[in-house]
């Protein structure tokens, strides 16, 4: 037996193989879904905590459309109207502080320096704030809720 081999055959030695020494691979820990883009409040919730606020500030037609199964979006989307752009900005400030302070994770907000329609994306709810006139020419509620006001006769 050569040098190699005895080399070979002492290494060996030192790693004996048993059961004690196999160690068993470990799985990762199965990943439990949070849910989207909401932090750990129900859309539910949040969209409760918005229409509260709005009702508190009084915003106008404040409409609530449930979008579950016609868009991935969102869950629902709350449509209200402000009486100017102070009131709009405002209303949207205070839904803002709301669910921040419920813990709703990261919130999105658009348009809030002009305030003629501000978009306020919270995962699964969406609000749109508008001041009256912005509102009436998007009509953008006509859209989920399937509404139509076709001029009939001009062609």
């Amino acid at each position: 037996m050569g040098f190699l081999s005895r080399a070979i055959d002492a290494w060996k030695a030192s790693f004996p193989l048993s059961e004690e020494n196999i160690e068993t691979p470990k799985l990762p820990a199965k990943r439990v879904r949070k849910p989207k883009k909401t932090g750990l409040i129900s859309a539910k919730l949040i969209s409760d905590i918005i229409t509260k606020s709005l009702d508190e500030d009084q915003a106008e037609d404040v409409i609530s459309i449930d979008l579950e199964g016609k868009s991935s979006i969102a869950d629902i989307m709350i449509v209200a109207s402000g009486r100017s752009g102070r009131h709009v900005s405002a209303l949207a400030d205070h839904i803002i502080s709301k669910l921040k302070d419920a813990g709703a994770g990261k919130i999105k907000v658009e348009g809030l320096t002009n305030a003629d329609w501000v978009l306020i994306d919270a995962g699964d709810v969406i609000a749109h704030l508008f001041k009256p006139e912005v509102r009436q020419f998007y009509a953008i509620e006509r859209i989920w809720t399937g509404e139509s006001k076709h001029l009939l006769g001009n062609a």
